[in-house]
């Protein structure tokens, strides 16, 4: 999987890029055919907050499609875990979808020999 990390608003330590590559790449447990996946991390200015907003956003290119997820977190560690978390949660149900397919497919095929 290629990774690219982007850094808007804050200056990527060798220790962020790190972290976000580890999580990141750890994904490939739950789905293995992810190809890209696009970081960005940084700050967003609220005016209406008080103290800093950190957000990870992280653009996955798996076969046919494009999975996005964003997340805000007061802790920009803590924004990278939830991004992670939520992009198991939905590889892990793309993942189910497709097994239901073959499921599916095999099956009529079955039918259709059966014939």
């Amino acid at each position: 999987m290629i990774i690219n990390i982007h850094g808007t608003g804050i200056e990527l330590t060798t220790a962020i890029k790190q972290y976000a590559e580890e999580k990141i790449s750890g994904l490939t447990k739950f789905f293995d055919n992810i190809r890209q996946a696009d970081i960005d991390i940084g700050l967003r200015s609220h005016h209406h907050n008080k103290g800093k907003i950190f957000y990870a956003e992280v653009n996955l290119h798996v076969p046919g499609e494009l999975v996005r997820v964003e997340k805000d977190s007061e802790d920009l560690y803590k924004a990278i875990d939830k991004v992670k978390d939520h992009l198991k949660v939905d590889l892990e149900k793309r993942k189910e979808k497709m097994r239901t397919k073959d499921k599916k497919g095999i099956r009529a095929q079955k039918e259709y020999q059966e014939e």
